[in-house]
């Protein structure tokens, strides 16, 4: 244990190095193709003549969106066709020219970072162990769930950590997770504690409530300097942020995969990233006015004429509000 202890130095500087490079060679090929090309390009390979039925209910889109993804006649390549329990089974086409199913990638979208298969803070989450999803491969209709809802126009997953996405562009063995992205509070506490040993002594005495966990997550070793709480520390948050869910990881990474997402992700990083990853964003008249859906009265009605009218004063009292 001590030679690989001595060893483990050399290799962490190997790792940064390759990271690096990999980096670096990146920014130096990458193209400056903007998302939405990139989206657009690959929105291409969706027939719009063939379409795959999906029925749900809004308090439920999880489940009716797992029962379609895992239909047999299912394509990603085919438009999606929704239809709502909630709506008394009309046709999205009777409803709204596509809008049940943008409703439907939204919600399914918000229920997806509720869902045990995620965990941490708002906007920064990694990936949660849940038996059942692994067993029911509930993994992999998440990555497939994010990868269709943005080659078919539905919003992003804004809520997958750095630590997450790292390791969907660079690979687990490249990341490095931090203490933040462990959620348990009471291991977080106990990490945490070793992190500030002052000496040998506290070091002992800090890691001794730990000996059952480190023997199960493969850590438990002689420690015999101060030095050695760093590998240690790297260590568990490496097992419990990324070895301890590394089949689910390999899951929700092959779903990613449909319609060529995972590709464009690792070929332009920095350009997903934005859209998987949350980040502060100042709120501007055009990006407000994209989270409503203006619903007109049929054409030739009088209602009709006088929301058309009413629309453009919507949209100034937006522009004035941003303006101050």
């Amino acid at each position: 244990m001590s030679a690989l202890s001595d060893l483990s130095s050399d290799d962490e500087e190997l790792n940064q190095a390759i990271l690096a490079s990999l980096q670096s060679e990146r920014r130096t090929t990458e193209c400056s193709v903007s998302v939405k090309e990139i989206l657009q390009d690959l929105a291409t390979k969706i027939d719009h003549q063939k379409k795959c039925k999906f029925n749900t209910n809004r308090s439920t889109v999880l489940d009716g969106a797992f029962r379609g993804f895992k239909r047999g006649t299912y394509d990603p390549c085919h438009t999606i066709s929704v239809r709502f329990s909630d709506d008394m089974g009309a046709l999205e086409e009777a409803v709204d020219l596509g809008g049940p199913r943008r409703e439907f990638l939204r919600l399914l979208m918000e229920a997806l970072v509720q869902s045990p298969m995620f965990e941490g803070e708002e906007g920064k989450m990694n990936l949660a162990l849940d038996s059942t999803a692994v067993r029911e491969d509930r993994y992999f209709i998440a990555g497939r769930a994010i990868a269709v809802s943005l080659v078919h126009g539905g919003p992003s997953a804004g809520f997958l950590s750095p630590t997450l996405f790292s390791c969907l562009v660079d690979g687990p063995e490249l990341t490095k997770p931090v203490l933040e992205d462990i959620v348990d509070s009471d291991l977080h506490g106990k990490i945490k504690r070793v992190t500030e040993c002052k000496s040998f002594v506290d070091l002992l005495a800090s890691t001794d409530p730990l000996e059952e966990y480190l023997a199960t997550a493969g850590c438990l070793r002689p420690l015999r300097r101060l030095e050695d709480k760093n590998l240690l520390v790297d260590d568990i948050i490496m097992f419990q942020v990324i070895h301890k869910v590394r089949g689910p990881f390999e899951r929700f990474r092959d779903g990613l995969k449909t319609l060529g997402l995972l590709d464009k992700i690792q070929a332009h990083p920095e350009s997903f990233r934005t859209l998987l990853c949350w980040s502060p964003t100042t709120l501007t008249a055009d990006l407000v006015d994209s989270l409503f859906t203006i619903r007109l009265s049929p054409v030739g009605s009088n209602k009709r004429r006088i929301e058309e009218i009413v629309v453009p004063f919507w949209r100034d009292y937006l522009t004035d509000s941003e303006g101050k």
